[in-house]
């Protein structure tokens, strides 16, 4: 473990469970209370889909939160990728009602209902080291997450056809299913939801041959490394990115227009910490007001 992992005083964990759940209103005042009592930081979106979060806090503190959530039956096998920081990953502590764990508008898509085939780390890696699956089929790989975050890092030779949100998705699945034939297609994302939503939503379009990373990118990193992937992870919080040891990074986000500025960038006479960026420099564009980063990529 790494030299910043064995100083940190807190755990970042981020979790997802596809279930139904329809009591959200009796549910989001127990969560914020309980995460207020904690000192718990981050984001938790409570749906009819399901519940998806990332949170900030102490090791104790962490371990009786999570105690309480799958002491509900619904969540009893909640599973949940972690992190360290030597600071909390957020500012403040949120507990919102949404319609969609991510928004894709495909209601037919119920993963509850049962999931696309997955490939864990571990395999896609070897997969990945010979060119193909064990059954000799090639590996395509390929992504779910906007085009901004791809431009952090991605996977090598992967498959990115620059969506600006995750709604574009399942028409661009639709123009490429025929170029694909003969693959096997790997989805990934962040942390695996809209992976697991992209590959549902693909076979029931008629893939053939189509998987979702288990746990994301993040799982990736935490059980195999780097091995395959090109630079870093971006995830929804003030660490902006994680590099493949699950570190954060020097890249950071622009307080004026919110896109994401590489440590290269930040050498440009453009970077005006909390003003602007190569991105925005010279356009009439007004600064934003700081906020929490919307939604919860490090669980998507």
């Amino acid at each position: 473990m790494s030299s910043t992992a064995n100083t940190a005083n807190f755990v970042n964990i981020a979790a997802y469970k596809f279930v139904t759940l329809d009591d959200l209103d009796a549910l989001r005042p127990q969560y914020q209370a309980l995460c207020n009592e904690l000192g718990l930081r981050g984001t938790i979106l409570l749906t009819p889909e399901g519940i998806n979060m990332f949170l900030s806090g102490s090791r104790e503190h962490i371990d009786q939160f999570l105690a309480w959530v799958r002491s509900d039956a619904r969540l009893a096998d909640l599973e949940w990728k972690e992190s360290l920081s030597s600071e909390q990953s957020h500012k403040r502590m949120l507990v919102k009602i949404k319609k969609e764990i991510i928004t894709m508008r495909m209601p037919l898509i119920k993963p509850e209902l049962g999931r696309a085939p997955s490939v864990d780390p571990k395999t896609l890696k070897r997969w990945l080291d010979q060119g193909h699956d064990d059954e000799g089929v090639p590996v395509v790989m390929m992504e779910t997450r906007n085009a901004f975050e791809v431009d952090v890092g991605t996977f090598n030779n992967t498959l990115d056809y620059r969506i600006e949100k995750f709604t574009e998705f399942p028409e661009v699945a639709a123009q490429h299913k025929d170029e694909l034939a003969g693959k096997t297609v790997v989805t990934f994302c962040t942390g695996g939801i809209r992976c697991e939503k992209a590959a549902i939503h693909m076979k029931n379009i008629g893939y053939e041959r189509v998987f979702q990373l288990d746990g994301g990118i993040l799982k990736y990193f935490e059980e195999v490394g780097g091995d395959h992937y090109t630079g870093d992870c971006f995830v929804f919080d003030y660490r902006t990115a994680l590099n493949p040891k699950l570190e954060p990074t020097e890249t950071v986000q622009c307080f004026a227009c919110r896109a994401v500025v590489t440590p290269r960038q930040q050498l440009s006479p453009d970077y005006v910490v909390g003003k602007s960026c190569p991105h925005c420099a010279g356009k009439a564009a007004p600064a934003q007001e700081a906020a929490e980063p919307a939604g919860n990529a490090a669980g998507r």
